[in-house]
């Protein structure tokens, strides 16, 4: 047991997936180990909910976030560690964070995106200039820095940072089970996000389309909001909620993840697949940086970058169940080696344990 106490001072609450998968998962277990942990969101559930509903949220509310962010950094020396999601003030000068972050006995950085990118690659040239290099200098500010995949390891390493761990995105596997698909049922296409991600599923429409006209497919699109795919047959919109997800790609046989090769998704954790592979379910995603780790092709999936591989894919997927099924319980049992929650979080805890 310890009296270790640390401040996790997460970007969103539990509604944030990054959030609730990176760290807020992790308390149960990490207060059984004896850490004593003060959770500070910057943004609430609110804060996303008007995200997702189109809508900005105002400026004041923004103001009144970094503020109460600000005022907790004040009482920082109370704790031995502080644990960070990402930064603690988005879009501003990184000597802001570093300022603050070193009245922390020990730093913590976690990152699941190539947030470095919405900097570093920005179209105007003041945002490059000043913030470019913000993450970077984070990153060799820190005692630890966790990262979801290689890609975003490689950009720790190179910034300078003392130490780097790889720390997976995981699920908690027994909330998903992986049951057989009834034979009555017709063949079912899911996809899961946020109204912010939905715009993946644009490049692959035709590839769904000529996939619903040659198999009657049904699809099931959880969290997209309602105009996500318009005019494709056979849909159903579901709205998220962490109570219904695991059911929701219950009702489905393969779980899509398409992604564009660009710098930002290069850096995504493939939490999509990962949840699907839970599931017992087939995926077909986009060759883009740790999806290609994740689906072994022909084992536990497919990977597809044209309208014709991705039709291909599933087509062939439609035509054999017993194909989808085999590739789904190959899914399972990786999710369940390396993906799992169970997996994880004692390396997690050692790590905060022995900083």
């Amino acid at each position: 047991m310890t009296d270790r106490r640390i401040l996790l001072l997460s970007r969103y609450g539990p509604l944030g997936a990054s959030s609730r998968l990176r760290s807020l998962q992790y308390l149960p277990h990490l207060r059984e180990c004896g850490l004593e942990i003060d959770v500070e969101p910057l943004f609430d559930d609110d804060y996303l909910q008007r995200i997702y509903a189109g809508r900005r949220p105002s400026w004041m509310r923004v103001a009144s976030s970094y503020a109460n962010r600000l005022l907790r950094l004040l009482h920082v020396d109370a704790y031995d560690i502080v644990w960070v999601e990402k930064e603690l003030f988005p879009w501003l000068p990184a000597f802001v964070d570093l300022l603050l972050a070193r009245r922390a006995p020990k730093l913590v950085l976690d990152f699941d995106d190539a947030i470095f990118h919405r900097y570093d690659g920005h179209r105007s040239a003041f945002v490059r200039r000043i913030l470019g290099r913000k993450i970077d200098a984070l990153m060799g500010a820190a005692d630890l820095v966790l990262v979801g995949n290689d890609y975003l390891a490689a950009r720790a390493a190179s910034a300078g940072a003392r130490r780097v761990e790889l720390l997976p995105t995981v699920v908690d596997t027994r909330r998903y089970q992986a049951l057989v698909r009834p034979a009555e049922r017709p063949f079912t296409v899911g996809w899961i996000g946020t109204p912010r991600t939905a715009a993946y599923l644009k490049p692959i429409e035709k590839a769904l389309h000529e996939v619903a006209a040659e198999t009657g497919a049904h699809f099931v699109i959880v969290g997209a909001g309602t105009q996500a795919l318009p005019g494709l047959p056979n849909v159903e919109h579901c709205p998220w909620s962490e109570a219904s997800e695991a059911s929701d790609l219950q009702r489905v046989d393969v779980g899509l993840m398409p992604l564009p090769d660009e710098p930002f998704e290069r850096g995504k954790c493939g939490y999509k697949l990962v949840q699907y592979m839970a599931s017992g379910k087939s995926v077909v995603a986009s060759p883009v940086g740790v999806n290609t780790e994740i689906v072994e092709p022909g084992l536990n999936g497919f990977l597809a970058s044209s309208t014709e591989e991705w039709r291909e894919s599933l087509l062939l997927l439609a035509s054999d169940p017993g194909l989808c099924a085999r590739q789904g319980a190959a899914g399972r049992r990786k999710a369940e080696q390396h993906y799992s929650l169970f997996t994880c979080q004692r390396h997690l805890a050692g790590l905060l344990l022995n900083l």
